[in-house]
């Protein structure tokens, strides 16, 4: 249960649900008592909001960590170096997992502030973090991991999304091919709408109409992502080249390519390194990420804030990409060999 549900169920909004909670003024008696009535109907524990007026200076020693899954190598790696950071500090670091669900994103973020950790490292995915400004209190620093905020300021670090899936495009139209596929998560990520936005850069630069390519989205694991290539390569103007974006993604494209035997003819770049990349025949040539790095520099900018006893002015830290290529994304289109 969270404050937005309780604001729906008594037709307020959140901010009107916090200062019943903490007994602020300037709340009509009739309302207050419709969101009484509302936090005691859905059996809501309110201990997160009504802790912001209490919160003392005194450290947890803890600190809470939002990412995509905690499964998944890349977010994976992202906690280490966070953990790395945290542990010389002697802080203990709260890790969960987001699913790509915006309920989970708030759920997850109550459940922090009501243990009182001491800051915040996030990846969101709900449409607008704007909720934050109800829900954390003023002095708790929050980092922003992978994806940019929408609604609330506060320090980021990502990747360059844009700039890495345009060099993917770029590189796979320079070696000849212009009937180009990109397979992406849902638009709703904000990574995703990124990523797209590069390859279609790369298209506009090299006079490739967008109507010529090919963009699959809502694809959200390997298998998805794995059907897609088999329906693609099935059509008479089938792409000669793919442009994966995300690890995932890439693994299920390889899975699709390889059970048609077209792993050999139809390159193959993707966005972000996976396991075992190199070993493939073809090697996997992929625009990797930095996530030990992003880790790093995130806990680094969170415990800096810290130390200052304040938030600090908000920072956006974009971290570079590395073009590897491998052989799957130098396959050359059928007409130029």
């Amino acid at each position: 249960m969270t404050i937005r549900e309780v604001a729906q169920h008594a037709g307020v909004g959140t901010k009107t649900v916090s200062r019943v909670v903490n007994d602020e003024p300037n709340v009509a008696p009739a309302t207050a008592a419709k969101v009484r009535a509302s936090i005691e109907a859905l059996d809501w524990e309110p201990d997160a909001y009504a802790s912001n007026l209490r919160r003392t200076t005194t450290r947890t020693r803890s600190v809470g960590l939002l990412l995509g899954s905690v499964g998944n190598p890349f977010s994976a790696t992202m906690h280490r170096a966070i953990e790395d950071v945290a542990v010389h500090r002697d802080v203990a670091v709260f890790a969960s997992s987001l699913d790509d669900d915006p309920e989970r994103e708030v759920a997850a973020v109550e459940a922090f502030v009501r243990r009182k950790v001491d800051g915040l490292i996030l990846t969101c995915v709900a449409e607008s973090q704007a909720y934050l400004a109800d829900l954390v209190p003023p002095e708790l620093p929050v980092v922003f991991i992978d994806r940019e905020p929408s609604g609330y300021v506060a320090d980021s670090v990502h990747s360059a999304n844009v700039e890495g899936a345009r060099l993917a495009t770029r590189h796979l139209l320079g070696f000849g091919h212009r009937r180009l596929a990109l397979l992406i998560d849902r638009r709703g990520l904000w990574t995703a709408r990124e990523r797209e936005r590069g390859f279609h850069l790369a298209l506009e630069e090299f006079g490739v109409p967008r109507e010529s390519a090919t963009v699959i989205d809502g694809l959200s694991d390997q298998d998805a992502a794995e059907r897609a290539v088999m329906t693609m390569l099935g059509s008479p103007d089938a792409p000669t080249a793919i442009v994966s974006g995300q690890n995932l993604i890439t693994i299920g494209a390889v899975h699709g390519l390889r059970r048609l035997d077209r792993h050999h003819d139809v390159a193959l770049i993707g966005f972000d390194d996976v396991e075992l990349a190199d070993l493939m025949e073809p090697g996997i040539s992929v625009v990797a990420q930095r996530p030990a790095e992003m880790g790093r520099i995130a806990a680094e900018r969170l415990f800096a804030s810290l130390d200052s006893g304040h938030r600090l002015t908000p920072e956006h830290r974009v971290i570079p990409v590395d073009l590897i290529p491998r052989g799957s994304g130098e396959i050359r289109p059928p007409h130029s060999r």
